[in-house]
């Protein structure tokens, strides 16, 4: 599956601010709010969880 333009602009998203990758992705449901928790135990399993979103 290519990539297109929006997806990429949510990858750097979801590296710097994992949530927000999240959120463009799903919206506001569950998986943000475990995103959530994830970055506030640790940045890098938001980030791993946040591309892990995006890539699904």
């Amino acid at each position: 599956m290519p990539c297109t333009c929006s997806d990429i602009f949510k990858i750097i998203f979801a590296i710097f601010l994992p949530p927000l990758g999240v959120l463009l992705e799903k919206g506001c449901d569950c998986d943000l709010l475990i995103n959530i928790l994830l970055t506030c135990l640790g940045y890098i399993p938001g980030i791993i969880h946040a591309l892990y979103i995006i890539f699904t």
